[in-house]
């Protein structure tokens, strides 16, 4: 009976957890206090609590946090050198002799950089100079704005820094091997889903009026070498063909970046360049670290509650993971607004539960939840750098929502089925 009332109110604790979130609620403090009320409501013993939810969640999450710090250098490396400028005025070139090509371009110029740079600091840097081309183009807002911001969710299937988060609930699959090769089709499939959406909407860009957007600022980036154009890949390369770890690949992508972008022509500039570079990367995630703590701790709680709700969870959830598969790509918009899809909002108790349960692999579950929550990375209005684009642009919320939600949730459901075509088996 005393299991039975422990299950009852976990689950309307996550309930209220869910509309805490919706209704804009703070996560850090959320997933906190969550971690403290599922350890009081479950009976967990003080000094458990204090090492099985508190003390080691937090430190055995510390070699990710190391992955995320270089993850984040590297990209404002490639902003701050100038190498993601120049990749990205490079479409301006196309231009108005062949606005669609041009808008295509844009879309897998945006995927190259993302696919190693990440955090709204990168975006807005990357987004003044590519939004603009956009609408001078003829574009409508209506088109560029989610192409761009889809164009961005598209590689975080790839992007170390978003992957090594997800690995909070999933430490034992690894950024490497045959979760590379989805990653990299994944990734494919939305870029596709997202040209296909300019496509689309050709008609609108062929008669589109050329826009502009009013700022104060002049955006200016040191020109770089074509042949740097390689360098947001060299991570993912150095990893998929050579198997070479995260920290060492972006090392050397980083170090390869400022030589070739001149950074170390002198030892004074080396240094200020690299102080300035590490400490604006730091302060990019110095908030997303204190976030990924309480996180953690939240999942450590679940964990040590898996012998309550383990019995009800397995009644109500499909024991068929291509069943699960489809019901997840069909319920994908549950992940916006962080809601209980979203692994970086409500959805942390999902992915908990379902990790600490052990039903399925989680090398399945993994992928399964990250789809899912790359959509609201792409489109949701709770994701900072999406905020941005539309504040920036001064297109309305329910144009964005209109255009970008049905080519996500297509693409969503696409790629659920990928998933079970590679670890559903």
């Amino acid at each position: 009976m005393t299991n039975i009332i422990i299950s009852i109110l976990l689950l309307l604790t996550f309930v209220g957890f869910i509309y805490y979130i919706v209704r804009g609620g703070n996560l850090v403090i959320g997933f906190f206090i969550m971690a403290l009320l599922w350890s009081v409501i479950g009976l967990i013993p003080f000094n458990i609590v204090i090492q099985d939810v508190i003390a080691k969640p937090a430190l055995n999450y510390g070699p990710t946090i190391i992955y995320i710090v270089f993850g984040s250098w590297f990209g404002r490396v490639l902003v701050d050198s100038g190498i993601a400028g120049s990749i990205s005025a490079q479409t301006e070139r196309v231009g108005r002799k062949a606005p669609i090509l041009a808008a295509i371009l844009v879309v897998l110029v945006t995927a190259l950089i993302f696919s190693s740079a990440y955090g709204v600091g990168s975006v807005i840097a990357i987004g003044v100079i590519l939004i603009p081309i956009l609408l001078s183009i003829g574009v409508p807002k209506k088109v560029a704005i989610p192409a761009f911001t889809m164009a961005i969710g598209a590689p975080m299937y790839i992007n170390v820094v978003l992957f090594n988060q997800i690995k909070a609930f999933f430490p034992s699959v690894s950024f490497s091997g045959n979760y590379l090769v989805f990653g990299l089709t994944a990734m494919s499939i939305q870029l596709l889903g997202v040209i296909i959406f300019i496509l689309l909407n050709s008609k609108s860009i062929k008669n589109g009026k050329i826009e502009t957007i009013a700022t104060n600022d002049q955006v200016t980036f040191k020109r770089t070498h074509p042949v740097t154009f390689i360098v947001p890949i060299i991570p993912v390369a150095l990893n998929m063909f050579f198997h070479w770890d995260a920290i060492p690949a972006l090392l050397l992508a980083t170090i390869i970046a400022l030589l070739l972008t001149g950074q170390m022509k002198s030892y004074t500039g080396l240094v200020a360049f690299i102080n300035k570079t590490v400490s604006q990367a730091i302060n990019d995630i110095s908030g997303l670290i204190i976030f990924l703590m309480a996180l953690v701790m939240f999942a450590g709680a679940a964990t040590v509650n898996v012998p309550h709700f383990k019995g009800i969870i397995e009644v109500i959830l499909p024991h068929s993971p291509l069943v699960l598969a489809i019901a997840v790509g069909i319920l994908a918009p549950l992940a916006l607004f962080r809601g209980p899809l979203h692994v970086w909002g409500a959805g942390a108790a999902t992915a908990a539960v379902l990790a600490a349960t052990g039903t399925f692999s989680p090398i399945f579950l993994l992928p399964l939840l990250y789809t899912a929550s790359i959509m609201a990375v792409s489109i949701d209005l709770t994701q900072s750098w999406n905020t941005w684009a539309l504040t920036y642009s001064k297109l309305e919320t329910k144009e964005y929502l209109k255009m970008g939600i049905p080519v996500m949730w297509a693409v969503s459901i696409v790629n659920e089925l990928l998933v079970f075509a590679f670890f559903g088996h």
